[in-house]
């Protein structure tokens, strides 16, 4: 039996499907680079997962279909590390930034708020900011332009 058998439960499965999409996007330049690989033990780890667990998750990670997070903070998390990982390389490839618009519809933000939602993380990032402050700023952006 392995590491996966043992992550069914719904919660378990949910964080498990965030992590392997991390993966999936650490991958998508067709390598994980070393940085790309710190970023997933770190994200891993906040997850619940071991280094030994987290190794086999990306020895052995396939397509999965996305289950998004439910509440925005969650959302907004996830969102936030991938695109960490995607600026790991300090290049964002163009398919690199197709699959974090991908995952930002699929976890069910409006295309509206997409552009700003992604513009937020990436030049956050770069400046270093921390996650609480960029949520916190988009938070406020959404209501800002909510009639």
């Amino acid at each position: 039996m392995n590491f996966t058998d043992f992550i069914t439960h719904h919660g378990k499965r949910v964080i498990r499907d965030q992590f392997i999409h991390l993966i999936q996007v650490a991958q998508t330049d067709g390598k994980i680079s070393q940085k790309e690989l710190e970023i997933l033990h770190k994200a891993g780890k906040n997850f619940g997962l071991t280094d030994p667990e987290i190794d086999q998750l990306i020895q052995s990670e396939e397509n999965h279909h996305y289950h998004p997070p439910y509440s925005l903070n969650d959302k907004f998390d996830h969102l936030y590390n991938i695109a960490q990982i995607v600026m790991a390389d300090d290049l964002i490839a163009t398919e690199e930034m197709k699959i974090m618009k991908r995952f930002a519809i699929e976890a069910g933000f409006e295309d509206k708020i997409i552009e700003v939602l992604l513009k937020l993380l990436i030049e956050g990032i770069e400046k270093g900011e921390d996650e609480e402050k960029l949520l916190q700023d988009f938070k406020k952006n959404i209501f800002r332009r909510q009639p």
